[in-house]
C-alpha cells in the first residue's frame, strides 16, 4: 500500500532526496532554520521532512496544486490528521519495543515469534485506521487523502482482517506442529512442509480415538518421544523444527517488512502536513494571514504578491510586520534601492521564502501570491569578515557567485543582497553588472539589493522593459515605512537619518551651530 499525499505517482524518502549543494547558504541567508523550528514544534522526524521537502521543491504547477489540495484537506480535519499521523508513529515505536532477544533473530523461530508479535502490533492499528477511514474519509476532497481511505477501507475489509487473526493464531502452535517430509537420499529428510494443524480434541475425542486404536488393533500413528537427557536428540529435532517453519518464516518476515514499509512511508508523508499544521497555528496565534499561491509554469516569467510578509520575521517577533505588494510579471530583474535599514533586506528575504514555500506546497505570508517555478533558489549575500577567509572579502564573494553560475540553471531565480560591496563602487558595480547581464542573458532571474548608485543607475538608465526598479520608502522627515515601492535609484542612502537617530545631529549641523554661536 501506498500513501500517495505527497506526490501522485510516487512515494516521498528524504533520504533518497539529497538536499541542493547551496542548502546551508539558503538555510542561513533566508533564516529558514526560524521556519523549520516553528514547523517540526520539537518532532525530530517532521524537522527532517519539511527541510528536505521544502528544500527539493517541485518542478511542476500539476504537482503543486496537487499537495496544495491535500494541504487544504488537512486544515479543514486538522485533528484527523494528526489522528493518522499518531496512529503511524505509535506503530513504529511498539515495534522497536518487540523483543529483545538479538541471539535468535536469525532463527527460523526467531523470525516467526518476532514477526508474529509485530504483526498482531500492526493490524490492530490498522484496524483503527480504517474505522478513522470509514467514520471521516467521506469528509476529505483530495484525491491524495481519498485514495487513502479508500484503500485503506477496500484492502483491509472484515473478512480479511478475520483470516489474518485466524492466521495469526495458528502461527502461534500452542499444541502441536504439523511437518511433512519424505526420505530423500541417505534417508536425509527433504521437501519438508507446514501442514495446517487441526483443531485441539477434546478430552472425550481424544478417548474416543484411543478406544477405536485399540479395539482396531492398528495405530493411526507412530509416536516417538525423546528422553529427558538426550540432548542430541532435542537439537535434531530442533532442526527439524526449524527447517519445517523456515519457509513460513520468511514469508511472514516480508509480510512484517512490507507493512512496516507502510506505516514509515505514512509517517513520512504525514510529518509534512503536520508540519504544516503546527506552522498554521503559529500563524493564525499572531493573527498572520497566509493563502495558497499560485503557481505558473517554469519559463513564464511572473511574480505578483499582495502585502507579502517575512515569515521567520513574522515567528521571531511579537511587533507588527508590514507587508510589502508587487507586480513584476515579465520582470527579469527586480533591483531594490533605497534608505539604509528601509526594509530592503527583509523584503528580499520573504520573497526567497515564499518562492521555496510555494514550490513545495505550502500556504506563503500573503494575501496573495502568484509566481512561476524555478528550476533552483541561489543567494549571495553580503558576508562579514571572519578568522576562517583564506582570501580577501572579494576573492570570497567572487568564488561564491562561481559556484552559483557551477549550479544554476535557465528559469532558475538568484537573490543577492549587497554583493561585491566589499570593494570600492566602480570596480563593484562593473563586476555585478556583467555577473547581473549575463544571468539575464541566459533567462536566470535576478534580484538585487544594493546601495552602489552606479551599478542601479547604470541599468535603470538602460530603459530595459523586463527590469523593474524599487526604493524603500522614506518619508520627508526621515521615517521609514518598510515598504518597498516602485522608484528609480537615488545617489543617497539616507546613511546621515541613521547617524541623527543615534547621536542627535550630524557633523555639518554641530559645525554651524559652533559658527552661530560664535
Amino acid at each position: 500500500m501506498k500513501a500517495h499525499l505527497m506526490f501522485r505517482d510516487r512515494g516521498f524518502d528524504p533520504k533518497k532526496q539529497p538536499p541542493p549543494s547551496n542548502a546551508p547558504l539558503l538555510i542561513k541567508d533566508l533564516e529558514l532554520e526560524i521556519l523549520f523550528a516553528a514547523m517540526a514544534a520539537g518532532d525530530p522526524i517532521v524537522l527532517e521532512v519539511v527541510k528536505c521537502a521544502v528544500l527539493a521543491g517541485l518542478d511542476s504547477p500539476e504537482a503543486v496544486r496537487y499537495r496544495q489540495a491535500v494541504l487544504s484537506d488537512c486544515l479543514e480535519h486538522s485533528e484527523v490528521v494528526r489522528q493518522t499521523y499518531a496512529i503511524a508513529v505509535e506503530a513504529l515505536e511498539r515495534e522497536k519495543k518487540v523483543w529483545g532477544y538479538s541471539s535468535l533473530r536469525m532463527s527460523p523461530e526467531g523470525t516467526l515469534y518476532r514477526c508474529r508479535e509485530v504483526l498482531g502490533i500492526f493490524f490492530e492499528l490498522l484496524k483503527r485506521l480504517r474505522r478513522l477511514a470509514q467514520e471521516q474519509g467521506t469528509l476529505f476532497r483530495s484525491e491524495g487523502f481519498s485514495n487513502l481511505f479508500r484503500l485503506l477501507v477496500s484492502e483491509l475489509s472484515d473478512g480479511f482482517l478475520a483470516e489474518v487473526e485466524d492466521h495469526l493464531q495458528r502461527l502461534s502452535f500452542r499444541y502441536q506442529l504439523v511437518l511433512s517430509a519424505k526420505l530423500g537420499a541417505a534417508n536425509q529428510g527433504v521437501d519438508y512442509i507446514l501442514r495446517k494443524p487441526g483443531e485441539k480434541q477434546r478430552w472425550w475425542q481424544r478417548l474416543q480415538g484411543w478406544r477405536t486404536e485399540a479395539l482396531s488393533r492398528e495405530p493411526s500413528s507412530y509416536t516417538y518421544e525423546i528422553p529427558e537427557r538426550d540432548e542430541q536428540g532435542a537439537q535434531a529435532l530442533s532442526d527439524l523444527r526449524a527447517r519445517g517453519i523456515a519457509g513460513v518464516a520468511a514469508a511472514i518476515s516480508q509480510a512484517t517488512d512490507h507493512l512496516l514499509d507502510f506505516f514509515r512511508m505514512l509517517r513520512t508523508e504525514l510529518a509534512f502536513f503536520v508540519g504544516a499544521l503546527n506552522l498554521h497555528d503559529r500563524l493564525r496565534a499572531k493573527g498572520t494571514r497566509f493563502c495558497l499561491p499560485e503557481p505558473t509554469s517554469i519559463g513564464v516569467t511572473s511574480l505578483a504578491v499582495k502585502q507579502l510578509l517575512d515569515v521567520s520575521l513574522v515567528l521571531s517577533t511579537e511587533e507588527r510586520v508590514v507587508g510589502n505588494d508587487l507586480t513584476a510579471d515579465a520582470k527579469s530583474l527586480v533591483m531594490i534601492t533605497g534608505a539604509n535599514r528601509g526594509g530592503k533586506s527583509t523584503f528580499l528575504r520573504s520573497v526567497g521564502q515564499a518562492q521555496l514555500m510555494m514550490q513545495c506546497g505550502l500556504f506563503v505570508c500573503a494575501e496573495a501570491f502568484r509566481a512561476d517555478l524555478c528550476t533552483g533558489v541561489f543567494t549571495h549575500y553580503k558576508k562579514e569578515e571572519d578568522d576562517t577567509m583564506k582570501s580577501g572579502k572579494l576573492d570570497e564573494e567572487l568564488s561564491r557567485m562561481s559556484a552559483i553560475v557551477d549550479k544554476v540553471r535557465a528559469h532558475g531565480m538568484v537573490l543577492c543582497n549587497e554583493s561585491f560591496g566589499s570593494t570600492n563602487e566602480r570596480e563593484g558595480s562593473e563586476i555585478a553588472r556583467q555577473i547581473v547581464v549575463a544571468f539575464l542573458e541566459h533567462d536566470i532571474k535576478v534580484l538585487y539589493v544594493t546601495h552602489m548608485y552606479e551599478l542601479a543607475h547604470h541599468l535603470y538608465a538602460k530603459g530595459d522593459r523586463s527590469s523593474l526598479f524599487l526604493r524603500a520608502e522614506r518619508l520627508a522627515d526621515g521615517t521609514r515605512t518598510f515598504r518597498v515601492q516602485p522608484g528609480e535609484p537615488l545617489e543617497t542612502s539616507y546613511g546621515v537619518d541613521l547617524y541623527r537617530k543615534i547621536f542627535g545631529t550630524v557633523p555639518q549641523e554641530d559645525l554651524r551651530a559652533s559658527a552661530r554661536s560664535v
